[in-house]
């Protein structure tokens, strides 16, 4: 069987953000992907709720995305929250809890294509994606946030890593290994 191509190549994405050259730099980065486009909360709610997407990628401040997240999530869209003012340990950690698979800073809006590649790739391998994000943007986050940013929320972090680590299909076959039910984990 040949080696898939592109994880983008072909799929339906839904970008939304405030700024028409954000939305305009998604579409030429994601260039074999269909993108749609929406601008404010209100059209970005409704296609949601209207169309099927593979992906979404919300900016977080200038559309409400932190609610358009719970509505992709009620969907199945994996969602990546895309920020530049909401860049925050605050914002990181309401994004995980609320269920998107990244969360990437405007800044890297040039290496969007291969970031979400590695992305997709993940999910279809069926890997943790949030490992990868923080594999790559790991030097970002401590630049931005200081070299102790998860020290004041260790439990939260600590948590977050024994769950979100794990991958999809390993949680799956513990979720049915009698070795690991026993002993009630």
């Amino acid at each position: 069987m040949p080696e898939r191509k592109s994880f983008l190549e072909g799929i339906r994405i839904l970008a939304v953000d405030d700024e028409e050259d954000v939305l305009e730099t998604i579409v030429d980065a994601l260039e074999t992907a269909h993108i749609d486009k929406a601008s404010d909360f209100h059209s970005a709610a409704e296609k949601i709720q209207e169309n099927t997407y593979d992906l979404a990628i919300l900016d977080i401040m200038g559309v409400n995305g932190l609610t358009l997240l719970e509505h992709t999530v009620e969907k199945g869209i994996p969602t990546v929250m895309l920020t530049a003012h909401a860049m925050n340990v605050d914002t990181l950690m309401s994004s995980i809890r609320k269920g998107a698979i990244s969360f990437l800073p405007k800044e890297k809006l040039a290496e969007l294509d291969l970031i979400l590649e590695d992305m997709l790739k993940a999910i279809h391998d069926g890997k943790p994606t949030w490992k990868i994000l923080f594999d790559e943007l790991d030097d970002f986050f401590n630049k931005k946030f200081g070299p102790d940013w998860k020290e004041k929320d260790k439990e939260f972090w600590l948590e977050f890593q024994k769950r979100s680590y794990v991958s999809k299909g390993m949680q799956t076959r513990l979720m049915h290994d009698e070795k690991v039910l026993s002993h009630g984990i």
